[in-house]
């Protein structure tokens, strides 16, 4: 470690005195001094209890002192527009690789030809539990890091080596519906931004850790809650909340990256006498949900932010919000300049399924009936593959990613899903609905996307539940879902194995047919990376990391990781040689409702992995 700052407080004289004899610590190692409590009663005799009762740890916060980086400069706004075929393959400067959220990495050398020669090189522990949902960033030499809980690492990208670190503390009474994730940081110019489960937006000095800003979203004990990575645009970092399981009203916010000062916020439900409104019954749209907590995208060419929301509040029970609910569980295109909406497509009218809009965009050229349309593409939790006109918000088509799917009968022309009656929730359910409320493609992951084959890599939950209906009573701060799936397919079947697994699906998202299937015994709850070598890299429930042969779907490459796979991975290159990141740490209350194991333990760990130049 270089130069950190650190403080240790509360250690006994003895105990002080036996630590600094076993591990052969000098006082000059030490920058700070440490507090002496009361002598320890142990007679001079180390006893290890006393060492764990007298060691308290209260730093929170490691600052680096020393020059570290490769002298690349700020990142610019022109770096962040650049398509990752055209900048260095060195970097991975945002959540999705490039503003088109491909997650493609140009490097050739990751290939089926030379996988077997793709080692470990090092690793990282994140040193808590919970889903490590991260997707990193490197650039500079430098990675930088999120955990479960809001740590904020910066490590040498070449050996692993902490810079400085930070360890957000939260408050007691957090409001989370599924974890303590966080997806990932941001950079522009010569900071980092991070998200928290507070509902905060913090900035930091790149090269030293200090903290630069740090502004309140919005008061996180009403129910809110921030776990995505904010999407920088021009000089904005903008960032969604959730909060879809508590009543909250959705939004979406921009942030001056300087200052940290709010520029704009955007409700994702309308207020009353609002475009929207009328789609509300009563005063439905209140507590209306529709949270934004995934990360949009951005084209800098028709100057359009594009943003997903959830699902309406309450999530099982739609009785007291008829209507259509705008604009829960859409894709919304935003002015970045001003806040406002320029169109929208809804996915899942009336959601009564917990069918979150939320699953990652990409943005493709799609051709439709020999005319070359820029699009969106997503795999909807819903199990349907769209293609949106992304300069309009016209529907292109939709067709079935998944091979369990029976809450829709089809889809109308404009898009709109004819619903299958009988998978209406209700008290007594008996219909097993397919997708589960999980999805599908669950948002909290994310998929890659190769232009040169004309596929995109999805990872699939094949999870079913019973959609029961309950009561709904709106308290603000606590759960307001109005029922709840069971996980039946969490159950084992009468031969005694679990009816969920999962599956890498290629989907022609020119076609929407399925090219490839990758199927696993589990559900797969890992982020996909591709590569311009041809390779399709994701990670397993059972705790393997796996590299695919984005042609065929064959595995050709598989190591052990140890825990769930949550994460997204991302390669990047230094000095000829290839990497690719990948981090273990899975959440088991999501893998046991969506019938996955829950056998293996929690806890996060990053491993990178390195091909020799």
């Amino acid at each position: 470690m270089k130069a950190m700052k650190r403080s240790i407080k509360g250690i006994s004289l003895s105990v002080m005195l036996a630590t600094l004899f076993v591990f052969g610590c000098s006082p000059s190692e030490q920058e700070s001094t440490p507090e002496i409590a009361d002598s320890a009663s142990s007679g001079g005799v180390l006893d290890p209890n006393d060492v764990a009762e007298a060691l308290v740890v209260s730093t929170t916060h490691w600052i680096n002192e020393s020059p570290i980086g490769d002298d690349q400069g700020p990142v610019t706004t022109e770096m962040l527009t650049a398509k990752q075929s055209e900048s260095s393959s060195g970097n991975w400067l945002q959540y999705g690789g490039d503003y088109s959220n491909n997650r493609h990495s140009p490097i050739e050398q990751l290939s089926a030809e030379n996988i077997d020669q793709l080692k470990f090189e090092w690793g990282f522990p994140s040193g808590t539990l919970g889903q490590f949902a991260v997707s990193p960033l490197v650039y500079d030499g430098i990675m930088y890091l999120t955990t479960s809980y809001n740590r904020l690492i910066a490590l040498d990208a070449r050996t692993g080596e902490m810079y400085w670190r930070y360890d957000h503390q939260q408050p007691a009474d957090l409001r989370l519906c599924c974890g303590p994730a966080n997806r990932g940081a941001s950079i522009h110019g010569d900071k980092i931004f991070m998200a928290t489960l507070d509902s905060r937006i913090l900035a930091f000095d790149r090269f030293s850790g200090a903290q630069l800003w740090d502004s309140e979203i919005i008061e996180y004990y009403r129910g809110f809650s921030a776990t995505s990575a904010p999407l920088i645009v021009k000089d904005l970092a903008i960032i969604g909340v959730g909060g879809g399981e508590f009543g909250v009203r959705g939004f979406f916010d921009a942030y001056n990256i300087n200052t940290g000062e709010r520029v704009w916020r955007h409700y994702t439900v309308p207020a009353e006498g609002e475009p929207g409104y009328e789609t509300w019954s009563g005063n439905s749209y209140e507590t209306g949900g529709a949270p934004a907590w995934t990360i949009g995208t951005y084209d800098p060419e028709l100057d359009l932010v594009y943003w997903t929301t959830g699902n309406p509040a309450p999530d099982w029970n739609g009785d007291a919000r008829l209507g259509d609910n705008l604009f829960s569980d859409s894709v919304l295109a935003i002015d970045p300049n001003t806040g406002e909406r320029v169109w929208y497509y809804q996915f899942t009218p009336h959601d009564v399924w917990d069918y979150d809009g939320n699953s990652h965009l990409f943005q493709a050229d799609v051709v439709d009936n020999g005319e070359t349309i820029k699009a969106l593409v997503q795999a909807n939790r819903n199990g349907f593959f769209y293609a949106i006109d992304r300069s309009n918000g016209e529907f292109i088509r939709a067709t079935s990613y998944m091979e369990q799917l029976n809450w829709a009968d089809s889809m109308e022309p404009n898009g709109r899903p004819v619903i299958n009656p009988a998978a209406m929730p209700s008290e007594e359910p008996t219909m097993r609905v397919c997708p589960g409320a999980l999805g599908g493609m669950n948002g909290s992951v994310a998929g890659s996307l190769n232009p040169q084959l004309g596929l995109a890599f999805i990872p699939v939950i094949e999870s079913c539940q019973l959609m029961q209906k309950g009561i709904s009573m709106f308290v603000e701060g606590n759960l307001f879902t109005g029922g709840l799936p069971i996980a039946v397919d969490a159950a084992p079947d009468e031969e005694g194995e679990l009816p969920a697994y999962g599956h890498i699906s290629a989907v022609d998202y020119n076609t929407g047919d399925i090219a490839w299937r990758y199927y696993d015994p589990q559900p797969m709850m890992a982020g996909t990376l591709s590569t311009a070598g041809g390779l399709v890299f994701t990670g397993s429930q059972t705790g393997h990391a796996l590299g695919l042969n984005a042609e065929t779907g064959d595995v050709v490459w598989r190591k052990r990781l140890g825990g769930g796979v949550r994460s997204q991975p991302i390669a990047y290159e230094l000095d000829g040689d290839a990497y690719v990141a990948i981090a273990s740490g899975n959440f088991q209350g999501i893998a046991a409702f969506a019938g996955g194991d829950i056998s293996i333990p929690e806890g996060g760990q990053l491993y990178v992995f390195k091909i020799d130049n």
